[in-house]
């Protein structure tokens, strides 16, 4: 396949920061369309980005952008603004499952509204998501679905420490595993994208210490690894769970410095990844 997603159209939910944003970069420096999906359309107090400015620096960078304020709990809003990105652009090539919630809590601590937070974000807009892409995608030459969730483990040390956590993001997983069978035979890949380390987002800025934010890597790995995945055959590479790193080496890379917050600092494992 062509390395090129030059004139594809993606739809990457949770877009206006981030790896949404990298990974929306990403694809318009070559020259794709993009619809930036996210709740965010006013500027935050603390959080940078909106999608409106996502959509201007996409645009900068040499791709077409639509900016979409959506709630991906909403599903009505969800097929809404799927088919109206199909329609604007002509078709859709790519979903990018990265809108998620996070709070990394004991059962105790995790009220009922946080669990449904998690779940509604993680899992069901992940299912509501792919399945309104689903009828669009079909049409599509080399169409992908790429998820940002992690390998699927039943250690119990992954379950823990923030169980409701983990199910909503292993629930993700299980979409990945199960879709990519379902939706072979017509060709629709269907992928797991997931970093070694911790990613310097505002979600880890928010929820780790900041000696971890330090011995993270910047998003720019992470959309370099679904870049790699996107341009891959649909057909040849389906329901896999990849880890952004393992991704890049295979593809020749060696110099990981450059994607390092804090260059020489030893990086910090991010969760549900087996020390390796």
């Amino acid at each position: 396949m062509a390395a090129t997603l030059r004139g594809k159209t993606l739809f990457i939910t949770g877009a206006s920061r981030g790896i949404g944003r990298e990974i929306a970069l990403r694809a318009a420096r070559d020259g794709a369309n993009v619809a930036i999906a996210a709740k965010t359309a006013e500027p935050h107090p603390k959080l940078a980005g909106t999608i409106h400015t996502v959509a201007a620096e996409v645009e900068s960078a040499g791709g077409r952008a639509l900016a979409i304020q959506l709630d991906v709990r909403d599903e009505n809003a969800v097929a809404a603004a799927i088919d109206n990105a199909a329609r604007h652009f002509g078709g859709l090539d790519i979903l990018v499952n990265n809108a998620s919630a996070i709070s990394l809590t004991p059962t105790t601590a995790t009220p009922a509204k946080r669990f449904d937070l998690m779940f509604g974000v993680n899992v069901r807009a992940t299912f509501l998501c792919s399945q309104a892409a689903i009828p669009h995608l079909s049409k599509a030459a080399n169409p992908h679905i790429l998820t940002l969730s992690p390998p699927p483990s039943m250690k119990p040390g992954w379950f823990g420490p923030h169980v409701a956590y983990t199910m909503s993001k292993y629930g993700m997983s299980m979409c990945t595993l199960g879709m990519a069978e379902e939706l072979r035979a017509p060709g629709i890949a269907v992928n797991s994208l997931w970093p070694r380390t911790t990613i310097a987002t505002a979600a880890v800025e928010v929820h780790f210490p900041e000696a971890i934010l330090k011995a993270s890597r910047h998003p720019a790995i992470m959309a370099d690894a679904a870049h790699a995945i996107l341009t891959s055959d649909a057909r040849a590479h389906t329901g896999n769970f990849y880890i952004d790193e393992d991704v890049l080496r295979e593809r020749g890379e060696t110099d990981f410095d450059r994607y390092a917050v804090t260059p020489g600092v030893p990086l910090y494992t991010d969760l549900f990844v087996e020390e390796s």
